[in-house]
């Protein structure tokens, strides 16, 4: 069968590979404790090991039992879009009117739609390298050009607006960044953001901003929403990560006004409307009780945070840049292994620790290094720190 050319862009997600490859190891004898081996230990998906609170769950079964399970409008519920605004102006002290928020099918639809709508055929995107492969992969499905630019521990691994002007070119479109990044857990500083945005600005481009971390920022110099830079800025959201709905697959995008009919065309057509079992639930999510316990959590992966960096540091895979947000650490294994693949694969063969090798996220030195994901519990992150210790001497 002929294939569309545009599959040929878009490379293998090696993270979801590695994890297969971790599930079936984990069915053979080195990890079955009844014959003497250790359960595997995954460090290597960034999903929250919490789930949705109770009154979210208690919203979603009322949704059910009541029956309001038909479609909403394609912009989604009114009313959840009304407490995002609302939790904006509490969180951040940014006014985000309800009218140009867009619930989605998760960030990947939000990234989708934007990218449908802003990206034409032949469009450059400069991002940062290492970043998220998905979302280079969206703009190559919208027939577009990712432009990686190598980003260091110096600039956080993040783009600079001096970057952005070095690099942009007739056909550039606009950049796409993530702040809190994957798979570095770091942000871009406010007044650097703002010199993109205003470099991006003064060129005819767009700013996209992946902020589904944000909620998850350990530090208040970095937890800023790219919002407050200008109305023209177009950032993508999600309930999975800081709202532990992963499964739910809901998101938004936030974008200004003229774009509000040119998204809500695409998604009438695309996906008709969001989950409306998730939406309702959403709901829930504001809640003072919800969110006080999303507080409390944002705290857990702090300590987990502070618990793991130190440990690696001192097992020399070496994260050069302290993660302020989300569950990533960012970590050379330059000392151990010239390749991250291949020490990926021996930690994961004598370890039973998955982890993931920087493959996914770039090619500027990304074999040096590999990403550990702290959403687990405490004492399976000591478990795997007792682990590289054996190991690695």
């Amino acid at each position: 069968m002929k294939l569309a050319a545009r599959t040929g862009l878009i490379e293998p997600f090696y993270v979801m590979e590695w994890a297969k490859a971790a599930a079936e190891l984990a069915r053979s004898p080195a990890c079955d404790p009844a014959q003497g081996g250790r359960p595997m230990i995954y460090l290597n998906i960034g999903e929250p090991d919490f789930t949705a609170p109770p009154l979210v769950q208690e919203a979603a079964e009322r949704c059910i039992r009541d029956g309001r399970t038909q479609y909403t409008p394609a912009l989604g519920l009114e009313a959840l879009r009304e407490r995002i605004s609302a939790w904006y102006a509490q969180r951040f002290g940014i006014d985000v009117p309800a009218r140009r928020i867009v619930l989605t099918a998760g960030a990947s639809g939000a990234l989708q739609l934007a990218c449908l709508a802003l990206v034409d055929v032949g469009d450059e995107v400069l991002m940062p390298d290492p970043s998220y492969p998905c979302n280079r992969h969206f703009v190559h499905a919208a027939q577009g050009k990712a432009v990686m630019i190598p980003s260091t521990a110096a600039t956080r691994f993040q783009l600079t607006a001096d970057q952005v002007e070095a690099h942009w070119g007739e056909r550039t479109r606009g950049v796409l960044l993530a702040s809190p990044s994957n798979p570095t857990g770091t942000s871009l500083h406010p007044q650097e953001m703002r010199r993109i945005v205003e470099a991006v600005r003064a060129r005819g481009g767009v700013t996209l901003v992946d902020e589904i971390y944000l909620g998850q920022s350990f530090d208040a110099t970095f937890g800023h929403s790219a919002l407050e830079h200008g109305d023209d800025v177009v950032t993508i959201n999600s309930f999975s990560k800081y709202f532990c709905m992963t499964g739910w697959r809901l998101g938004w995008l936030v974008v200004p006004d003229a774009l509000v009919p040119a998204i809500e065309k695409l998604a009438q057509n695309l996906y008709i409307c969001p989950s409306t079992v998730s939406q309702h639930a959403a709901l829930a999510c504001f809640e003072p009780d919800s969110l006080a316990e999303y507080e409390r959590r944002r705290d857990e992966f702090k300590a987990r945070r502070d618990f793991l960096v130190p440990a690696l540091n001192r097992l020399g895979l070496t994260v050069p840049v302290e993660p302020d947000g989300a569950f990533y650490a960012w970590a050379d294994c330059s000392k151990h292994h010239a390749s991250s693949w291949d020490f990926a694969f021996e930690v994961m063969q004598r370890a039973q620790l998955a982890i993931t090798p920087g493959r996914d996220f770039g090619h500027a030195d990304t074999q040096r290094y590999i990403r550990l994901s702290y959403a687990s519990r405490r004492d399976l992150l000591e478990e795997a720190v007792h682990r590289l210790q054996q190991l690695l001497g």
